[in-house]
């Protein structure tokens, strides 16, 4: 704890300093003599809520990085999207091997089949735009709110079909572990 506090003084110079801000006029912006933020900035005088909130305020950052506080846990998932060329794969699982699942964009460059075959299962489901689906013999365009599942080992290619960016839900299953999905029969 002291190690923070001992820092913060460096910390509000260098904010003030990147700012472009003299002493003078954080006084003027916060209320606080020069004197006594001299002394905040070098270590003199010890760093307390009633003068960091109007520091903090004066330099539009939060409170958090004026003081450098260490992080905190976040329950947020932080998603790494990767890119490869036209296309951008936002893994939604974490752990290695079992079923995976993406979130792809895939641009229009990529509309040209290249069938491929691999050991797995995978299932696509359409969020936005039309994913053109290569598989064995059929060459079919699926819509938003479309899905397929099928067999890796049989050749298969998906992409755009060239109008328009296409972005898609995949769920990968490396030992062919097949989608199990419970839905109401539709009335017709």
């Amino acid at each position: 704890m002291q190690d923070v506090l001992a820092a913060v003084g460096p910390r509000l110079r260098t904010i003030r300093q990147q700012r472009n801000c003299t002493l003078a006029a954080l006084s003027e912006k916060t209320g606080i003599s020069v004197s006594v933020l001299s002394r905040l900035e070098s270590g003199q005088r010890k760093p307390s809520l009633e003068l960091l909130l109007p520091i903090a305020h004066a330099h539009q950052v939060p409170l958090d990085e004026l003081v450098g506080a260490p992080p905190v846990g976040d329950p947020r998932v932080r998603l790494k999207p990767v890119k490869h060329g036209d296309m951008t794969v936002v893994p939604l699982t974490q752990q290695p091997g079992g079923l995976q699942a993406f979130k792809m964009i895939i641009g229009t460059d990529r509309s040209e089949p290249e069938p491929r075959t691999h050991e797995g299962y995978e299932w696509l489901y359409v969020l936005g735009g039309k994913l053109r689906l290569v598989l064995a013999e059929h060459d079919i365009v699926l819509k938003v709110g479309e899905a397929a599942e099928f067999d890796t080992r049989l050749p298969h290619w998906f992409g755009s079909t060239g109008e328009a960016p296409v972005e898609l839900l995949s769920l990968f299953g490396p030992q062919g572990e097949r989608m199990h999905t419970r839905a109401k029969p539709r009335d017709r």
